[in-house]
C-alpha cells in the first residue's frame, strides 16, 4: 500500500470582479499536478469576502467560501487579480461594495497570513499584498501596468518590472495574467518533482516553464513549439534531468527510434541539435544555481553535466553574450537566439 500524500490546503480569494484567467490557469496547474503524481494533494478552496463575484468576462461564479477565521499551517494562499472593466461594462456599478470587499479581504491577509505559509499573488493580486503589509522588505512583481501603483503601495518591498516571476521567501508574485502559469508550475516543482511539472506543463501545451527571472523566452521553451510526440518524450526525458550523461542511444530508446532518424528528426522539429539543446538546459541549470546559490563553478559544473568548469564557461560564451558573474550579481543574462545544427557530436 502506497503512503498517503501529503496534503497541502490552498486557499484561493475571488474578489468582487475576478480575472478569470488568473484564477482558471494556475488552478489547472494544480489540478493536473494531483491527476499525475501521489505525493503531494493540492486541497483547494475558493474564498471571498462575497457568496459571488462577477469574473471580468461577465461569468457569475457562486458558492465561495467566506474568509476562514484560521488558516492551517504550511497552506497556500492564492491572490487573485481584479478588474475595474468587465466584459460588456463601460465602468463598474457598485464601486463602494467592491472597495469594500477588497478591504475586507486586506484586513484578512494580515491576520490569517503567517511564517510558515506561501503566499502566493497573480497579476494585480499583488496589490491586496502590498495594502495589507505583505510584501514590505520583500522582491516582487506584477502586471507592467500595475507596477508603479505596487511600488506606491509598499515602499518597503523591491518591485521588480521585467519580471515573469518572483520568489522570495515564502511570498510569490507574478506579472501578467498568464505568468499565473508558469509561476504555479514553478511551486508545483518545488513540492513534487521537475518529471510532474513537465507533463503538466506539455498537458497544458506550454511544454516547459519559463524562468522567472527570464523576461524573455528562455531555453525551456525553446525547440518546443512542435507536435511531434516522440521528440517531446526525448525532450521531457532530458528536462527532468539535464545533468544526465545522455547518449545519442538512451534517447532513441525513448522515442522508440533508430539513432539517426532521432538526430533528423529532432532538427527538423526543434530545429537544433539534441547536444546544442541539452548544453542550453545545463546552461540554463547553470545560471539558476548561479542566481540561487554560492556554489563556485567547479560545483556547478558537475552538478550540470559538465565535465569541468572550463567546459561549462565554453558553452556559456556559445549560449550567452554576457558572462557568468552578470548571473552571479543577479543581472539580466542576454541569451544568443538558438540555431539549427546537424549532428550528434559531443
Amino acid at each position: 500500500m502506497s503512503p498517503a500524500p501529503r496534503r497541502i490546503p490552498v486557499f484561493v480569494v475571488l474578489p468582487a470582479h475576478t480575472l478569470l484567467l488568473d484564477v482558471a490557469g494556475p488552478i489547472e496547474v494544480l489540478r493536473k499536478a494531483n491527476q499525475l503524481q501521489s505525493e503531494v494533494a493540492f486541497d483547494v478552496r475558493f474564498v471571498g469576502a462575497l457568496p459571488e463575484v462577477t469574473s471580468s468576462i461577465g461569468l457569475r461564479l457562486s458558492g465561495i467560501e467566506p474568509l476562514p477565521e484560521h488558516v492551517p499551517d504550511g497552506a497556500m494562499v492564492v491572490l487573485s487579480g481584479d478588474t475595474d472593466a468587465l466584459l460588456g461594462a463601460e465602468r463598474l456599478e457598485h464601486m463602494e461594495a467592491h472597495r469594500a470587499g477588497s478591504d475586507h479581504v486586506v484586513d484578512w491577509l494580515r491576520t490569517a497570513i503567517r511564517p510558515g505559509m506561501r503566499l502566493v499573488s497573480i497579476c494585480s493580486g499583488a496589490l491586496l499584498a502590498a495594502r495589507a503589509g505583505l510584501l514590505d522588505g520583500k522582491a516582487c512583481t506584477t502586471h507592467f501596468t500595475d507596477c508603479a501603483l505596487l511600488a506606491e503601495l509598499a515602499p518597503a518591498a523591491r518591485v521588480l518590472d521585467n519580471r515573469l516571476y518572483v520568489e522570495d521567501g515564502e511570498r510569490y508574485s507574478s506579472a501578467g495574467i498568464t505568468a499565473g502559469i508558469d509561476l504555479m508550475l514553478h511551486i508545483v516543482g518545488q513540492l513534487t518533482s521537475p518529471a510532474t511539472t513537465a507533463a503538466v506543463a506539455r498537458y497544458l501545451v506550454v511544454y516547459l516553464r519559463r524562468a522567472g527571472t527570464d523576461p524573455q523566452l528562455s531555453p525551456w521553451l525553446e525547440g518546443r513549439n512542435h507536435i511531434h510526440p516522440a521528440i517531446h518524450r526525448v525532450q521531457d526525458a532530458i528536462t527532468a534531468d539535464p545533468a544526465r550523461d545522455w547518449s545519442l542511444d538512451n534517447l532513441a530508446e525513448i522515442a522508440i527510434t533508430s539513432p539517426r532518424h532521432l538526430s533528423r528528426l529532432f532538427n527538423d522539429h526543434a530545429a537544433m541539435s539534441l547536444p546544442d539543446y541539452i548544453n542550453r538546459l545545463r546552461v540554463a541549470l547553470a545560471q539558476q544555481l548561479l542566481t540561487e546559490t554560492r556554489l563556485d563553478m567547479e560545483h556547478i559544473a558537475e552538478r550540470t553535466g559538465f565535465a569541468s568548469s572550463r567546459q561549462l564557461r565554453r558553452a556559456w560564451g556559445r549560449i550567452n553574450t554576457t558572462p557568468p558573474s552578470a548571473a552571479r550579481r543577479g543581472d539580466t543574462v542576454s541569451v544568443r537566439p538558438a540555431r539549427g545544427a546537424t549532428g550528434y557530436n559531443t
